[in-house]
């Protein structure tokens, strides 16, 4: 089964998708994860990454893309796998679809977010940030949810409860 896990920062996404990926014995695959240990790499790639983090950038389309679909033909992909982080926008998934069975969309209110994201005190979490952080996503995001809802792959869940409550709502999707 493929699953993408999609939400706003702070919505619970990388939690949830750990449990869920424990639960149903799949590989959980985060592009956050990935451009980390890729900006660890004193490759040509892991620098240009190291750089683009530095200036506090988002990865190309293109560049994620390949990244995502090269990670995505390791062995412990090969039975499934839950997403975290991609695709984040129409065009990387016209670049690359990893063909998802089901889509889970947490959905969390904009207030839930700030409270929990400038609850954890980094510099970059002033509530004018989170917000111009928020707008960028729903620029991005809403439309990829509209295709996916078409589609009937989207599930909604409502990310605002416990940590175990969230998960549990999850499960039952399934």
């Amino acid at each position: 089964m493929k699953i993408l896990l999609i939400g706003p920062q702070g919505s619970g996404k990388s939690t949830q998708a750990e449990l869920l990926a424990q639960h149903l014995g799949l590989s959980k695959i985060s592009t956050g994860d990935i451009f980390r240990e890729l900006s660890k790499e004193n490759s040509e790639e892991g620098m240009r990454i190291r750089q683009i983090a530095n200036e506090g950038k988002l990865v190309d389309d293109e560049t994620t893309a390949k990244i995502v679909e090269q990670r995505l033909k390791k062995e412990d992909s090969s039975n499934g796998f839950i997403l975290d982080g991609y695709p984040r926008n129409i065009r990387q998934k016209q670049i690359f679809d990893p063909g998802f069975d089901k889509v889970i969309f947490l959905k969390v209110s904009d207030e839930e977010v700030i409270k929990r994201l400038t609850a954890r005190g980094r510099a970059d979490d002033s509530p004018e940030a989170i917000k111009t952080r928020l707008n960028l996503y729903y620029g991005q995001t809403v439309p990829l949810l509209d295709d996916y809802k078409n589609k009937g792959l989207l599930i909604e869940i409502d990310g605002a409860g416990s940590i175990e409550d969230v998960q549990n709502e999850i499960r039952k999707a399934f």
